[in-house]
């Protein structure tokens, strides 16, 4: 009898927003953490762009657009803005297929990461239900090469 592969499939997700001017009080919001020497960012909701490019992700895998679609939906009907509560509709989606492993990977001049890089993990490994070690998280500021590793 023929054994059965399993059907690995991979995404890939990616998020950007502008920061708000500097005298703004709304947070800034990454992976769940707020980040306090930074303003937050130009969107409808908090704005976390780990949450949203992790939507974007399972969106290709389920082909259920969650960023655009079912936020969309909460915001509007109920006023949702809290990312995780889009990222866990995501997660509703999946059905049956599991994740694996989710590596993220910014690009900023602010704001500084490297101290929060294993909290960011644990929460993304708490929402998607994974151990730590299934979450990988680098960061750069690309030499400011981008406007993203410029801190636009």
């Amino acid at each position: 009898m023929k054994q059965e592969l399993p059907i690995i499939k991979t995404a890939i997700g990616q998020s950007k927003h502008r920061f708000l001017p500097l005298e703004s009080n709304k947070p800034c919001i990454i992976a769940g953490l707020t980040f306090d020497d930074t303003p937050g960012f130009q969107s409808t909701s908090d704005g976390d762009v780990v949450f949203y490019a992790l939507c974007h992700a399972l969106s290709q895998l389920t082909h259920i657009q969650i960023i655009g679609g079912i936020a969309d939906d909460l915001y509007n009907r109920e006023g949702i803005t809290d990312s995780e509560v889009y990222l866990k509709e995501a997660l509703k989606e999946l059905h049956k297929q599991t994740i694996m492993h989710v590596s993220i990977s910014l690009e900023a001049k602010k704001p500084l990461f490297k101290d929060s890089f294993y909290k960011m993990r644990e929460n993304i490994a708490r929402i998607l239900k994974l151990s730590i070690d299934q979450v990988g998280i680098t960061a750069s500021s690309a030499d400011g090469l981008t406007d993203c590793g410029c801190g636009a």
